[in-house]
């Protein structure tokens, strides 16, 4: 397979962690004889150092002409003023937009060797293996809003949606659900947001109609923010609208203890030349600016993220499973970085970790 991937570093660890998934994906490349062509674009903060903005129209162009998108982290202190008309996240926000992007999908699996790592009992994790599928384009993010002015003391944000945004992203999860252990908890606030009340209307409605395979369970966010901590493996696909899911998918990261270990995936309708939705993949973590440049920084939720890639995007299966297994295969030997050491007795740091995985994918 001939396959084109846009890979944007942007700010803090992001170039460190690219790197090393990049490496990853030209083992792959190697190992089952794909030619991998990748492309270099400015997103976030380092784009707004270059070209004025945070998403220049050069990096649009660039991921709109690949068959996948490759992003590492956005932000860092020199561009954190709330305030500021130019901000990184607005980058973030822009490609999303550009490609479509309606579905975030996090997993979220515990790899029995790090059970220590996470402040949580090994009994409350044991046979944790979920999926959060968070709504990306509409709600509280992308409503109507007021900003207070000097002197204003009044601002708002409108929490919208639509019947469409909600069974597009619903049926995404229900799918998801059905080829897994088919059980699907909708995350709202029926009983206080009226936009909460439609998305639990149209969920049923939609599930009823087209799943009726599928189990489905509803479950207000502040009960839900409750059982991922008491009771995290009950469930299997959790579906959820913008905000809500942007609040949980953080909160569940920390089941596997360290945000280096969890990859996302955004998909949307827009498919690329290999039939597949053209993707944007990244680590759920932050740019982490307090160790950039040090070296040390854990690139397997990178890593994992391009198997994603392979998986969604280039309908790779084998490829995303034997990054996948490389993965595995480090931990159980006991490779840490310093964010999951716990005292290991071998802590290496970012490239040392990303060439043990690379030897692994390539046997």
């Amino acid at each position: 397979m001939k396959a084109i991937m846009a890979v944007l570093p942007g700010d803090g660890i992001g170039p460190e962690v690219t790197a090393e998934a990049v490496l990853v994906l030209e083992a792959v490349g190697r190992r089952f004889d794909h030619a991998f062509q990748f492309g270099y674009g400015l997103l976030g903060g380092c784009a707004i150092d270059a070209a004025g903005s945070a998403l220049p129209l050069e990096t649009v162009m660039l991921c709109q002409a690949s068959d996948a998108v490759l992003l590492g982290a956005v932000g860092g202190p020199k561009w954190d003023d709330p305030t500021a008309p130019v901000r990184p996240e607005q980058g973030l926000l822009g490609i999303r937009k550009a490609l479509g992007l309606y579905a975030n999908l996090r997993p979220v699996k515990l790899n029995p060797a790090l059970l220590h790592a996470s402040t949580l009992k090994p009994e409350t994790l044991a046979g944790v293996d979920l999926l959060v599928v968070r709504e990306l384009t509409g709600g509280i993010y992308f409503g109507a809003r007021k900003e207070a002015a000097p002197g204003d003391e009044v601002a708002y944000d409108t929490m919208l949606y639509s019947r469409p945004e909600i069974e597009r992203v619903t049926r995404l999860a229900a799918q998801a659900a059905r080829g897994r252990r088919g059980r699907l908890a909708s995350v709202d606030k029926a009983n206080v947001l009226a936009s909460s009340r439609l998305w639990r209307r149209v969920v049923s409605e939609l599930m009823r109609d087209e799943f009726p395979d599928v189990a489905l369970e509803h479950v207000l966010v502040d009960a839900m923010a409750m059982h991922l901590i008491r009771r995290p493996a009950a469930y299997d696909v959790v579906l959820a609208e913008n905000l809500f899911g942007d609040i949980l998918t953080d909160e569940a990261s920390m089941l596997a203890g360290s945000m280096g270990l969890l990859p996302s995936a955004s998909l949307g309708e827009e498919l690329n030349p290999h039939g597949q939705p053209r993707g944007l993949y990244e680590p759920i973590h932050g740019s982490a600016p307090d160790i950039a440049g040090k070296g040390v920084a854990n690139p397997l939720a990178t890593i994992l993220s391009a198997a994603m890639l392979l998986r969604h995007s280039l309908g790779l299966e084998v490829e995303a499973q034997a990054v996948e297994a490389a993965v595995d295969f480090v931990l159980a030997a006991g490779l840490r970085t310093p964010d999951i050491a716990d005292g290991a007795a071998e802590v290496l740091g970012t490239a040392a970790m990303g060439a043990a995985v690379v030897r692994n994918v390539t046997g």
